[in-house]
């Protein structure tokens, strides 16, 4: 099959043919149709998880079932389906409880085992993790869901609840924070979303963000969001550095509530979070991992109702020699929405 291959820490990954994967026992091969492409495999990419390499990265996808594992009996060849980035092992006391996303011996395709870069991805504990696709959601949008979508559904909905009238505070206007913004419009919230580049702001605006802030060098991000909030009762870190995680607690009002998403890279050993605020406002700051395939038929209903529309967060679909060249570069790249990989082109 082919696949995206990186033979290396930050290496320049490789379009070539692989051996096709084989389904393992209780899981699943997945004909891919589309895979997301977002900042935590650029993580992957630069080092800031433990891969064995070569690899083949891609952890968002929708697909088709092609082949199914000894013991599975939810799931057969032909059956449309996605997965949460988080895959649980379907035997813990979390995953008996649906909460697979903290599963302690959970597996992420593109981080652990190789992923959905490729023209087929090996699933386990199908019966656990896979989430059937109504025929009224595209594998395009599916795909969208990822580790984007769903999380930040799971972050505003399962972890900050949030309520309606409250202010929430996005910062980052890429997938995640695009998507926080439309949802936390659909739960009634009003929004005020944080970026450094005007064009993703303006689609932050088109998606019901009642206010933007351009977060240009010398900016003080936290004096401009309580200026026009008062304070937000939620914040977003949907990019995951000291500067937005510091932004996005300054931003909050006393009592308020961090969900925080982006994945924060070591500096030192630790990320420095100001602890001092959290303490002294009492904040809440909440981890959001993903969401398991337990908590998918309430967000998908809404989407195959047309109550939330994700397809409307997808700005490019493109194949896999072209997502080759934009993996390295994606921490830095200006892209308003998401980028979407079709294995087939």
């Amino acid at each position: 099959m082919r696949a995206m291959v990186v033979d290396s820490e930050r290496s320049e990954p490789q379009v070539r043919e692989v051996p096709a994967p084989s389904a393992p026992d209780g899981g699943v091969v997945v004909r891919v149709a589309a895979t997301g492409l977002c900042r935590s495999d650029w993580h992957a990419w630069a080092g800031h998880d433990t891969i064995l390499w070569p690899h083949v990265p891609g952890h968002e996808l929708a697909g088709d079932v092609v082949e199914v594992g000894a013991g599975v009996t939810r799931w057969s060849v032909g059956d449309r389906v996605t997965v949460p980035f988080v895959c649980g092992c379907g035997r813990c006391e979390w995953c008996r409880a649906g909460d697979a996303q903290v599963c302690p011996d959970q597996q992420q395709p593109g981080f652990t085992h190789w992923g959905s870069f490729a023209e087929l991805v090996a699933l386990h504990a199908a019966d656990t993790n896979l989430v059937a696709l109504p025929h009224e959601v595209e594998h395009v949008t599916a795909a969208s869901l990822g580790c984007r979508f769903a999380t930040a559904f799971r972050a505003l909905v399962g972890r900050a609840r949030v309520a309606e009238d409250e202010w929430v505070c996005v910062v980052g206007a890429g997938g995640v924070g695009l998507s926080a913004v439309m949802i936390a419009r659909a739960l009634g919230a009003r929004v005020v979303a944080v970026d450094r580049h005007a064009g993703a702001l303006a689609v932050a605006a088109e998606l019901g963000a009642e206010h933007t802030v351009l977060a240009e060098h010398g900016t003080d991000v936290a004096a401009a969001v309580t200026d026009l909030t008062g304070g937000a009762h939620v914040g977003v870190d949907a990019v995951g550095s000291e500067q937005t995680c510091a932004d996005a607690i300054h931003s909050l009002r006393r009592r308020g509530r961090l969900a925080q998403v982006g994945l924060l890279p070591p500096v030192d050993g630790h990320p420095r979070v100001p602890m001092d605020r959290v303490i002294g406002w009492e904040l809440d700051v909440l981890g959001s991992h993903g969401m398991a395939a337990a908590d998918y038929p309430a967000m998908m209903a809404l989407i195959a109702s047309g109550a939330l529309q994700p397809q409307r967060l997808v700005e490019r679909v493109v194949g896999l020699e072209e997502a080759a060249t934009l993996l390295p570069t994606y921490d830095t790249a200006a892209v308003a929405g998401m980028t979407v990989i079709d294995p087939s082109r």
